[in-house]
């Protein structure tokens, strides 16, 4: 039988804990919520971490983060996880699982952030230094934006009750045809938005889940101009990318996925998400 979805409880993950790394077995453990939507996670001790997957989309993460981000955190500005270790599946629990070491922080808030340029220029410093990082090229590619053609007019049906159904298809048809990108591949992390940015004392300190690690169009990470910023701030991190007009639309669509994809999923469960997708879509449907 193929499990498609397994949402592990304390009582699992402190088996696990316990059975495949006994040197942690005396650490208290306590459930982080509301978690990720790929994975739940748990704080062991005061100093780990340990994310299980919730779904099949994010089995191989641990395995990939074990394997590149040691190679990777030397060449960025910002802290990013430090895996540890990585568990196998056991107890009925069915896919490989991660430990990483505990960063501190809060998740990014745009009410905070979202019209600070010290933070775009963080960030877009944050994204030139992963792009040309120097790691082994064996990673997945990106798949075209025209891939997602059939899903994205969908998911627009679907929330046209509450977006400008005509907008959004028009953005979209522009992110699709818009020219491809043509020069080499470059690094990307791949789900770069606001939930996996961490700040401390108010400015961002942190970048976590790469997951979406990658090589291809640097378009992918535009989402966090539309997730995170505005303005004077949005404007900012373009600048210091020297994105140009081709590379904007793609990650205007890019964007477009991501709001339109978790909106229709979550909207109706999930306030925060809501709140999130909403300010997201609007900001995809403004700029």
């Amino acid at each position: 039988m193929t499990i498609e979805r397994f949402e592990a409880d304390e009582r699992l993950v402190r088996q696990l804990i316990d059975s495949q790394f006994p040197q942690w077995a005396g650490l208290t453990l306590r459930r982080v919520l509301p978690g990720g939507s790929d994975h739940v996670i748990y704080r062991l001790g005061s100093d780990l971490s340990v994310r299980l997957p919730r779904h099949t989309g994010a089995i191989r993460q641990a395995a990939k983060e074990l394997r590149l981000l040691p190679r990777l955190a030397p060449c960025l500005p910002l802290a990013i996880p430090e895996p540890v270790a990585v568990g196998e599946p056991d107890l009925g629990y069915p896919w490989s699982w991660g430990v990483s070491r505990w960063l501190d922080g809060a998740v990014a808030r745009y009410e905070e952030l979202g019209e600070s340029v010290g933070t775009a220029l963080r960030l877009a410093e944050f994204l030139t230094a992963l792009q040309s990082a120097d790691l082994p090229a064996d990673v997945e590619r990106d798949e075209p934006l025209a891939d997602h053609d059939d899903q994205v007019r969908a998911a627009i049906a679907d929330i046209a009750d509450a977006f400008d159904a005509r907008s959004l298809l028009a953005i979209w048809r522009e992110a699709i045809t818009a020219p491809a990108w043509d020069r080499p591949p470059v690094w990307y992390h791949g789900d770069f938005h606001t939930g996996n940015l961490l700040t401390t004392d108010g400015e961002v300190s942190a970048v976590i889940d790469f997951g979406g690690l990658g090589r291809g169009d640097p378009a992918r990470d535009l989402m966090m101009a539309f997730t995170l910023l505005e303005g004077r701030a949005r404007h900012a991190f373009r600048e210091a990318l020297a994105v140009d007009e081709a590379t904007w639309a793609r990650g205007r669509g890019r964007a477009l996925i991501g709001g339109v994809l978790a909106y229709r999923a979550y909207a109706a469960t999930n306030p925060w998400v809501k709140e999130q997708t909403t300010r997201q879509l609007t900001a995809v449907l403004s700029a």
